[in-house]
């Protein structure tokens, strides 16, 4: 069984990754595929007349995040259908970020955003590859690592966007937790919350980590913090925008303005099914194996007897993505920071030979970053 200060993996076998010296390999896996990706983007953007600088740091969500440096919460946009946007749909902590940097120094605040990705995709490797260490071994750890920085829409870890940056402190805030450190998990939990929506899930993994740890150790001090702190970051901006809205549910009313909403997935299954149900077919049909083996892969967690506290904000992640009514195209990357999806195909592949792990490797690096560039430089991501 996993224990959770990570010194045992399932079954009890000593599979716990070392704590620092094997850092440096995902680390450079996650250097790789970032400079694959972004060299492939430049080059098809070169061919196409368009800039990759612009494509990575000024478009869609990260014009958003710009505007809120430059113009703080105040900022709304009409849309041609009469909905009225409010840059209060997007979290503080990125555009925070992206203000202090440029006020450090010479960096423009939407480049500042392309640091604050680059740096925090670093981190969140080396966080991946620490929690999936607790239980599993180096080499399913650092191909969990290499797969989760070669999925197709992975070129988002390289956008001025906050998929890098929250999964940086959501993985992270789950190794404290599993390793009963309290008070930092939390404290990282409540960066997620103020990062993006899905903060909520790092605070209920790592109220589950905690319970836990009351179960089988009693209360302290340190827990009963964590149980305050963690989902503080997520209660605070909510709370806040409804004060600016002038009603205590207004931020949902922000959101809803943007076609956001929760329908338990009834709008989802609609979406898939037309797809599914009209010529050509195909993009229905793969849209629903992709789904199946996505809660395949979820369920496979719990008989193999992944943390319960990782099962938890996994879980919730993927209920959320899957069951908000709105932008059906943005689906995968809202699921990006859901790494433990990859850990039954990374044991998979770990038993294989070297060839075929890194045949595998480069062919996905190779895909994701020709379908990174072709993808921004199309529709892009909404």
């Amino acid at each position: 069984m996993f224990t959770m200060n990570g010194r045992q993996g399932p079954r009890g076998s000593s599979a716990a990754v070392a704590d620092g010296p094997r850092d440096a390999h995902p680390l450079a896996v996650m250097a790789a595929a970032k400079v694959i990706g972004v060299l492939v983007l430049a080059l098809w953007s070169s061919l196409n007349g368009k800039s990759a600088h612009t494509l990575l740091s000024a478009r869609w969500d990260s014009l958003w995040y710009v505007r809120v440096v430059e113009h703080g919460y105040d900022f709304t946009l009409t849309a041609p259908d009469g909905r009225v946007l409010s840059n209060r749909a997007f979290f503080p902590l990125l555009p925070a970020l992206q203000w202090t940097l440029s006020r450090l120094s010479q960096l423009t605040p939407a480049d500042a955003g392309l640091l604050v990705s680059a740096v925090s995709s670093l981190v969140a490797a080396v966080g991946v590859y620490r929690v999936v260490g607790l239980f599993t071994d180096h080499r399913t750890a650092l191909l969990t690592v290499a797969l989760w920085a070669t999925l197709p829409v992975s070129i988002v870890q390289s956008m001025a966007y906050s998929e890098s940056l929250f999964t940086a402190v959501a993985v992270w805030a789950l190794y404290l937790a599993l390793t009963r450190r309290w008070i930092p998990a939390a404290v990282l939990a409540c960066a997620a919350g103020l990062t993006r929506p899905v903060g909520l899930a790092v605070a209920l993994g790592v109220w589950t980590a905690v319970v836990t740890g009351i179960r089988e150790q009693g209360w302290d001090a340190k827990k009963a913090v964590s149980l305050v702190v963690a989902p503080a970051g997520f209660a605070s901006y909510v709370l806040w925008v409804g004060m600016q809205e002038g009603r205590l549910f207004g931020y949902f009313d922000v959101q809803s303005a943007w076609g956001n909403g929760f329908d338990g997935g009834i709008s989802f299954l609609v979406f898939a099914g037309n797809l599914a149900t009209t010529p050509p077919f195909a993009g229905g049909i793969a849209l629903l194996v992709a789904v199946g083996l996505a809660v395949w892969a979820y369920s496979r967690g719990f008989s193999a007897s992944y943390p319960l506290p990782l099962q938890v904000y996994s879980g919730v992640i993927i209920a959320l993505a899957l069951g908000s009514s709105g932008f059906f195209g943005s689906k995968p990357r809202l699921l990006l920071p859901v790494f433990s999806l990859l850990i039954p195909l990374a044991a998979l592949l770990g038993r294989r030979s070297t060839r075929v792990r890194v045949s595998v490797i480069a062919a996905t690096c190779l895909l994701s970053a020709v379908y990174g560039a072709f993808w921004l430089n199309g529709s892009g991501p909404p």
